[in-house]
């Protein structure tokens, strides 16, 4: 525990070929591993993202038929790394689905799944609607899983808009909080580094925040940007707009001394 390592964030622009998002998510999870990360994170729904939520129902896959979970953990074992799938969508027994994380141990074990809470129903500019809660089933509790270096965090996108999910992440032991996205263009222009930069600050975590970017076939956009952020809110890697993979080398020190200047975990306060 506390020793340093090397953490990558993949940035990939997935569209609705599954074994062509697949083989490049391995691709650079290689490259990543060979420049030295033994923890990789990857973006939400970097396997598939639909042009149609409703396709996830339709030709979706469940759990144990999905093909991320029978590449990805191996691709762990075979390179001994710590892998966080950012997440995947995983059909449910009721009609729905799960947006759902996994991480993977370096013998390809699964550690930690965590279903995201808080879904995506907006109205934005010019029309631009977002329904998750049409086709996904929200989660309803907190993972905090146990690294070799320390304790991650999970949570997945549309979160990262709500500071007291990350708060008790961090009181209940996080060092690291994963934020994997595909954040749109729109919002992540406006929003999406300022939040990123807060929710480290305020727990005095490092922030892991791999996202999708680009443009599909269809005009969907998402602002990419991946962000490798320390726990006094210093990015530390940034990954533009293009398909890649930004490193860090984590200090896990940083922690325990950003909370000691700013010890504000500890002067919480109950409200009436």
């Amino acid at each position: 525990m506390n020793q340093p390592f090397r953490v990558a964030c993949i940035q990939n622009c997935a569209e609705d070929d599954v074994a062509a998002n697949l083989a490049e998510a391995a691709q650079l999870v290689r490259a990543a591993a060979g420049a030295g990360a033994v923890l990789i994170c990857l973006p939400e729904n970097f396997s598939c993202l639909e042009p149609v939520d409703t396709n996830y129902l339709e030709r979706g896959y469940t759990e144990d038929t999905h093909p991320a979970l029978s590449v990805l953990p191996a691709l762990a074992k075979e390179l001994g790394v710590v892998l966080a799938l950012g997440s995947l969508t995983i059909k449910r027994e009721d009609g729905l689905v799960s947006n759902r994380s996994y991480v993977f141990d370096a013998n390809g074990t699964r550690l930690a799944t965590y279903n995201k809470i808080h879904l995506f129903d907006v109205n934005l500019r010019q029309g631009e609607t977002y329904r998750e809660s049409a086709t996904v089933a929200a989660g309803d509790s907190l993972s905090v899983v146990e690294l070799p270096w320390g304790r991650l965090g999970l949570s997945i996108c549309y979160d990262v808009r709500f500071p007291h999910l990350y708060r008790e992440l961090a009181q209940r032991g996080a060092d690291f909080l994963a934020i994997p996205a595909a954040f749109t263009a729109t919002t992540g222009e406006a929003h999406w580094e300022v939040l990123v930069r807060a929710r480290a600050i305020e727990t005095g975590c490092f922030v892991f925040a791999a996202a999708q970017c680009g443009r599909r076939r269809w005009g969907r956009r998402t602002f990419g940007h991946s962000l490798i952020v320390d726990p006094w809110g210093a990015v530390l890697a940034d990954a533009g707009e293009a398909s890649g993979y930004v490193l860090a080398d984590i200090d896990v020190e940083r922690v325990a001394q950003a909370r000691a200047m700013v010890p504000s975990l500890q002067h919480d306060r109950p409200l009436r």
